[in-house]
């Protein structure tokens, strides 16, 4: 290491990490109309933006009113978020979490490629169902795969455990939007109310899904 030395400086740039940081989200309140989100998940929208980079990410937003305290109240009684990628598990802050809440990943479980093959569906989707021990009461977050979103909606469908809150923002071309608005009307269509995070459209991903996450965790930005 003490061979190392910082190379010339030839490009004017903010490399103080606390001022990016605060700055950031300076830039986002500036630039990004927070007028629809409801009061209580401003620092959740504005996380979701920081994960995006795209302040008009405000618009197409929809967060249950009962999102944000739900989520919250669910994992300070130690509930644990169930994910449908390892990027979304890796993106957590643990530090963040206010029970050392377990963060689960199923998806290199080794009977997914079976029941994959089985059931003629992705491994994403296949790994939801070995969430169902768990999944009562869990914080739920859905940031890759659209059939994942749709295997969890279609099991509770079925009748099986209800996660507390949902955070779905597959992203993609195939069945992203669609799953997300599933999501949606799954209280109007169904009479199931469970409060979730979603994004309109094609957009989505798991740099955007553990933001929310981390935003929900904790109060403090």
């Amino acid at each position: 290491m003490t061979n190392l030395r910082r190379p010339t400086r030839h490009y004017e740039y903010v490399d103080s990490g606390p001022a990016i940081y605060v700055d950031s989200f300076a830039t986002i309140r500036r630039e990004a109309d927070l007028r629809a989100v409801p009061a209580d998940a401003e620092k959740l929208a504005v996380r979701m933006i920081h994960g995006s980079g795209q302040v008009d990410l405000a618009d197409d937003l929809i967060v249950h009113p009962q999102m944000v305290s739900t989520a919250r109240a669910a994992l300070e009684s130690g509930a644990p978020i169930l994910c449908d990628a390892t990027m979304v598990a890796t993106g957590v802050t643990r530090s963040r979490l206010p029970k050392d809440n377990d963060v689960v990943c199923l998806l290199n479980d080794p009977r997914v490629p079976g029941l994959a093959r089985e059931w003629r569906t992705t491994r994403t989707a296949a790994a939801v169902s070995l969430w169902r021990p768990r999944l009562d009461g869990a914080v739920v977050a859905i940031g890759n795969a659209p059939t994942a979103l749709f295997h969890l909606l279609e099991m509770i469908l079925d009748g099986g455990p209800r996660p507390a809150a949902i955070v779905g923002c597959p992203v993609g071309f195939i069945g992203a939007a669609e799953s997300k608005q599933a999501l949606v009307d799954l209280h109007a269509e169904h009479g199931i109310d469970i409060p979730y995070a979603t994004v309109r459209g094609r957009r989505g991903g798991s740099a955007m899904t553990s933001s929310a996450l981390n935003a929900l965790a904790q109060e403090a930005e």
